[in-house]
């Protein structure tokens, strides 16, 4: 491939970069709109999965699976954060994080036509993505069903600097729902309603989760399973009822020889009695995709089933403790776990909440100046991060943080951190931070060890609207490895209020 190309293909990386962020960025400018000052705001959000079968190099095909979180910024345009992961073939591991737009045409009655495009950065399990950044414009043509909707899409999904590109059919559903909130998150604004306010989350929970896979379970590379390995991760959940929960959870390996592997699932709970008193006892399952790190998840899909006991710490802190099974079909995975997780109540009350609570999202892009890799020398990569931060208090905060590969040689590097920042006004406009940060990182060939990752950040910003801030960050990041990089970051972060437990 001659340079003139592999420049041209970077400019159009850098482009569709840019453009996701700006689309990032549009949520805040808009919801800021939505609602006079000092009034709380509904939008509507539709949560959408979607399922097709994509074609490799060599007739090769996988099956994959797009879930996001679309919020309407004016009627019909949408724009959110959405993940797309294998879960059939032969491609458990991999995975891809960005932003996806969408444009919502009423057709005939409750017929109606959706285009849009996500741009993101991933990839995992050996398949040939090149950098790692991902385009997949689509067209749906899906019937409201009153709530719910479902339909069929065509899409082309691309890896501009990899192999991939493939047209294909798929199936598609979604669900409308609300996103309740007060623009900007600073002013004391009574909220007289029972309705959840911001995401619809309830409670968030700190995960460490240890596998023992099976005596008989070998890797991908053949060599036999023989270590513990641990995870750490973040699940979110949402009551249906006092008792019935579902959700999602995110987990990465940090020991066991599996770096690199990670899973994402949705997930099913019950609890006894409700979850407000001293203690609870419960069972859940949990469905959706894993693989990577020499884990044989075939292609990708997961399942778990568990017993767990929560007891209530204080007001708002739980300590949980799960005994459970997981089992990849399509693979010879097969492993007994046990976690352990620290639970914090969000926005549950089934009842008034008075008390209102800041809460940011972010999306932006990073710099990983000279990585070390397994093979060869270090080299510069340049992830894609999506931040979110639960303020408690008036400084102090609580973060997770999502970040993936989209150039740098390094498709299907990824990291999930979890941690704690504090942030100071300096003057009318402007702030400064912090954070500490640690979680698990691996793939695409960068040498991080077992998976442990640790990043120092340090942050200065401006705010552009009462809600809408641009920041630029440096710090370092640490692994049980040979990856030890300076990192810079640039994002745009909307913040929202939200009414919680008193």
């Amino acid at each position: 491939m001659t340079i003139c190309r592999l420049r041209r293909r970077a400019i159009l990386a850098s482009r569709a970069v840019t453009l996701a962020l700006t689309l990032a960025a549009l949520p805040g400018v808009s919801l800021a709109q939505s609602a006079p000052a000092g009034a709380w705001a509904r939008t509507n959000v539709d949560l959408r999965i979607g399922y097709e079968n994509v074609k490799l190099p060599g007739d090769e095909r996988m099956g994959l699976v797009g879930t996001s979180y679309l919020v309407e910024l004016y009627e019909g345009l949408c724009v959110g954060p959405a993940i797309y992961g294998a879960a059939s073939g032969d491609r458990g591991g991999l995975f891809t994080f960005g932003v996806e737009t969408a444009l919502c045409i009423k057709l005939v009655g409750p017929l109606a036509l959706e285009t849009g495009v996500y741009v993101g950065g991933g990839g995992g399990a050996g398949a040939p993505v090149g950098g790692g950044l991902m385009v997949r414009p689509h067209a749906d043509l899906l019937w409201d069903f009153g709530g719910y909707r479902l339909g069929v899409s065509i899409s082309n999904v691309r890896f501009p600097s990899g192999e991939i590109s493939s047209t294909q059919f798929g199936l598609v559903f979604g669900m409308n729902t609300k996103f309740i909130h007060l623009p900007g998150g600073r002013d004391e604004v009574p909220f007289a309603s029972d309705i959840r306010t911001g995401v619809g989350f309830d409670r968030i929970l700190g995960v460490g989760t240890w596998y023992r896979p099976s005596s008989n379970v070998n890797g991908r590379s053949g060599a036999p399973l023989n270590s513990t390995i641990a995870m750490a991760g973040v699940r979110v959940d949402h009551f249906f009822t006092p008792n019935f929960f579902g959700g999602f959870e995110a987990n990465a390996a940090v020991s066991g020889g599996a770096a690199g592997y990670a899973e994402f699932l949705g997930t099913l709970g019950l609890q006894w009695p409700e979850p407000s008193g001293p203690f609870t006892a419960g069972v859940r399952v949990a469905l959706g995709m894993g693989g990577g790190g020499d884990i044989p998840t075939g292609g990708g899909l997961l399942a778990k089933a568990a017993l767990d006991a929560t007891l209530r710490l204080s007001r708002n802190a739980s300590l949980n403790l799960e005994a459970g099974w997981a089992v990849a079909p399509q693979g010879d995975f097969r492993a007994p776990y046990g976690a352990v997780a620290l639970m914090w109540d969000l926005d549950h009350s089934f009842g008034q909440p008075s008390v209102q609570t800041r809460q940011e999202f972010a999306a932006g892009v990073q710099t990983y100046r000279d990585a070390a890799r397994k093979n060869g020398p270090p080299q510069s990569i340049e992830p894609v991060t999506l931040k979110f931060n639960r303020f408690i208090g008036d400084t102090f905060y609580l973060t997770g943080q999502i970040q993936s590969a989209y150039a740098g040689d390094a498709g299907g590097f990824s990291v999930g951190l979890i941690g704690a920042g504090v942030q100071f006004a300096l003057g009318e406009h402007g702030f400064a931070g912090g954070e500490l940060l640690a979680g698990a990182g691996g793939g695409g060939g960068v040498d991080v060890g077992n998976g442990a990752v640790a990043q120092p950040m340090a942050y200065a910003g401006v705010r552009l609207t009462p809600a809408l801030s641009l920041r630029f960050g440096a710090g370092r990041i640490f692994s049980d490895g040979e990856l030890a990089s300076n990192v810079f970051d640039l994002t745009l972060a909307y913040s929202f209020g939200v009414a919680s437990r008193p």
